[in-house]
């Protein structure tokens, strides 16, 4: 699926702007208004917007209400002197407020996935889309030392292209023709911020503080059969912890599944918005 046509008379939604939040801080945030509930777009570590360009389009053609931001430290944003899952959540909140925007839909990916549930807890939603990622056992064995050595300098190897390919083509499938859109506007950063904001999620478990939890908040969560990091068996557990809560896998997708498989998540997608809108008591409950 080649790019679609930009032009100044027609520029990229994906460009946004910079807001300021609050001092010190700048969210490059792009926003539609449309019919309620907006979807609210999480992006994950080392990403940015972009990574969900297929996701927040298709909103905008359904004329819904969207935003999608890069998360401080990643992509256009300012950098935290300090990272935290509650620094995140209160920009998040800044966010919203700004544009009046009360019970959303979140759709996070992977790193994004804590920031959702976290969030979720202390503010109404309509519905958490969870897409390769989870609560707990978020960074596999080899990432605490590999993220530590790209901060400390290693990062600049990335500047040679063919190692950004190799990298890209161990979590996902290259072939696809989205990938190569995704890689050419998400790179992997050769700035040391998104490596350091991947620390708060080291040791991360949600249950830490919630021996018993449950949430009467549909959910969708999403995992790929190709994915190293989020396994089927991982999105299981955490669909069981929704009620009403559903789990896709295809077993084809990698971590990118959201740019590998565009037309089959944004219709899953469409289809959760739109079960969401039923009420509560009508609302069926699928089968995990």
């Amino acid at each position: 699926m080649p790019p679609p046509p930009y032009s100044s008379d027609s520029p990229d939604p994906m460009q946004g702007e910079l807001l300021a939040l609050r001092p010190g801080v700048q969210l490059q945030v792009c926003h539609r208004g449309g019919s309620a509930p907006a979807v609210v777009y999480l992006h994950g570590g080392l990403g940015n917007r972009f990574n969900l360009r297929a996701q927040y389009e298709f909103a905008l053609a359904q004329g819904w209400e969207a935003i999608a931001y890069d998360l401080a430290g990643h992509g256009q944003s300012s950098p935290y002197p300090r990272y935290s899952l509650g620094r995140h959540c209160r920009d998040l909140t800044r966010l919203l407020d700004r544009f009046q925007i009360a019970r959303p839909i979140l759709f996070a990916h992977s790193y994004g996935v804590p920031l959702a549930l976290e969030w979720c807890q202390r503010h109404p939603v309509v519905g958490l889309v969870l897409v390769a990622g989870g609560t707990h056992d978020l960074a596999p064995w080899w990432e605490v030392p590999l993220i530590q050595s790209l901060a400390w300098g290693g990062r600049h190897l990335f500047r040679w292209e063919p190692l950004q390919r190799l990298v890209t083509q161990s979590i996902s499938r290259l072939d696809h023709p989205t990938i190569q859109q995704f890689m050419a506007e998400s790179p992997i950063p050769v700035d040391a911020a998104p490596y350091k904001s991947l620390q708060i999620f080291w040791g991360y478990h949600f249950f830490a503080q919630r021996q018993t939890w449950q949430l009467d908040i549909p959910a969708l969560v999403i995992s790929g059969g190709r994915d190293p990091t989020f396994t089927r068996a991982m999105g299981d557990a955490l669909t069981q912890h929704f009620a009403p809560g559903q789990h896709l896998h295809l077993p084809e997708a990698g971590h990118l599944i959201m740019a590998e498989y565009p037309e089959r998540i944004n219709h899953a997608l469409a289809d959760f918005r739109q079960r969401c809108a039923v009420p509560a008591k009508d609302t069926p409950v699928p089968n995990g």
